[in-house]
């Protein structure tokens, strides 16, 4: 892809490909309207108004390929700040790619992938940041990813990184300027004000890099494992939670022998249910198998629902086994299960170093008792108050590396003003910060860069 070459006039389908009731063909450039104006028969496009809708026939030579309506959206106001028409047919596959062709004689060429998004950034209409989002509200598939992309589209996270850029750029000028000066030994940049601001870009970095797994998470679908020994009752809770036979229930021992998945909903987020092999000897290779996945699923999650049967599991054995399955970064909640047959069973009698009481949900899957509650306590362990309208949250992996490594150029930064290091490499430092920063929002980017971006983008948008 060639960001530069912004003269062409492109065109692409901008509906899902497929038969459908319409399709939309979108073209966007200097000769857009010309190009229309040649093959549609009604209103003349160049003359009427901005936003307007016009119905006509589109006509190659004298043959009619269709009845239309174009949208006429004149730059700079339109989504790419160029010329945009939008043509709307009907979803005939036939019809779509004659109408593509006829614009393609016409003067027009086909678009790549991400280029009108691509035109938009590059015309001012968006930063990069703002423009990687637009892919992520196409690709949304839960109200909370719908939210972050809105949020970032809207500029939330490169507003942020915009005004601290701008400040470390304002010191940034004045150490330059120094450098000019430097055999006259003045000092511009007050360096004790210098100091607390990298704190205080550090301090604000950090929070937007913790936000990177809540956003990712949301972004993808949160992993949650269900597991636990043989016959806890595994499969009928995740049947109850998803409110279907799902999984097969069964009194004998090890019926699950391979990981069942399943996406569960709660509040506008994904949550990506893993029913798994009961935890135990296993007494066969086929199980063995299965217990392995089920360990390997677990090493893998956000998550952990651990089921047990309080009848049948001692308050030292549930300890033991969350001894074995606990880690880094691994919410854990704990699924007493069977409670209609032992309804006075206490959170306080398996509390242990592995498990607090908040931690202990009691259940009957299959009376369908708390499991109410136990959503509830899923959404707050994955989400807990992170996610809101005003949130400035990272979903990005490229925009958390680019913050990590601005992280770490501001430690230099700061190492250098502590240790009195000469003011030329503090300046390269902070070069180096400001470099990564704009990154994020496009203020410094590369033609690879760009291609990486907009290449994953839908060919349309």
């Amino acid at each position: 892809m060639n960001p530069t070459n912004l003269s062409d006039t492109i065109v692409a389908l901008s509906t899902p490909a497929g038969t459908g009731a319409i399709g939309v063909i979108r073209l966007s450039g200097a000769e857009a309207i010309a190009i229309c104006d040649r093959v549609f028969w009604g209103k003349k496009l160049a003359n009427a108004d901005s936003h307007t809708l016009h119905f006509g026939t589109i006509k190659d030579g004298e043959r009619i390929l269709d009845e239309v309506v174009v949208g006429l959206f004149k730059g700079p106001t339109s989504y790419t700040k160029e010329d945009v028409v939008e043509v709307s047919c009907h979803g005939s596959q036939y019809i779509i790619q004659e109408l593509i062709q006829l614009f393609i004689r016409e003067g027009a060429r086909l678009a790549m992938p991400g280029e009108f998004t691509m035109r938009a950034f590059l015309n001012g209409r968006m930063d990069l940041s703002q423009a990687e989002a637009v892919a992520d509200l196409i690709a949304s598939s839960s109200e909370s990813a719908h939210t972050i992309a809105m949020q970032q589209m809207r500029g939330g996270v490169s507003d942020e990184i915009k005004k601290l850029r701008q400040e470390l750029l304002d010191f940034a000028s004045l150490i330059e300027l120094e450098l000019d000066f430097g055999e006259e030994d003045v000092e511009f940049a007050d360096r004790t004000k210098l100091k607390e601001l990298v704190a205080k870009i550090q301090g604000l970095l950090k929070v937007l890099l913790d936000s990177f797994a809540l956003g990712n998470a949301i972004k993808q679908g949160i992993n949650t494992v269900i597991a636990g020994r043989p016959n806890a009752g595994k499969s009928t809770l995740l049947n109850i939670l998803l409110n279907e036979e799902r999984a097969i229930v069964s009194d004998i021992a090890g019926t699950t022998r391979d990981t069942i998945e399943e996406t569960l909903n709660i509040k506008g987020v994904n949550f990506r249910l893993i029913d798994t092999a009961g935890l135990r000897e296993a007494q066969d290779q086929i199980e063995a198998v299965g217990v392995e996945k089920a360990l390997a699923k677990i090493k893998q999650s956000a998550v952990l629902i651990y089921v047990f049967d309080i009848i049948k599991t001692q308050p030292e054995e549930v300890a033991a086994d969350l001894a074995n399955l606990k880690q880094d970064n691994l919410h854990i909640l704990a699924v007493a299960n069977k409670m209609d047959l032992n309804p006075y069973t206490k959170a306080e009698h398996y509390t242990s170093e592995f498990l607090s009481e908040d931690q202990f949900i009691p259940v009957s899957a299959i009376n369908n008792m708390n499991v109410e509650y136990l959503k509830e306590r899923l959404y707050e362990v994955a989400i807990g108050q992170g996610l809101t309208e005003e949130s400035a949250i990272v979903s990005s992996a490229r925009h958390y590396e680019a913050l990590r490594k601005a992280q770490a150029s501001l430690a230099d930064v700061l190492k250098g003003l502590t240790d009195n290091i000469p003011s030329d490499f503090v300046a390269m430092d902070i070069r180096r910060a400001l470099a990564f920063l704009g990154e994020i929002t496009g203020e410094i980017s590369t033609d690879d860069l760009l291609g990486n971006i907009f290449g994953r983008f839908c060919i349309g948008k």
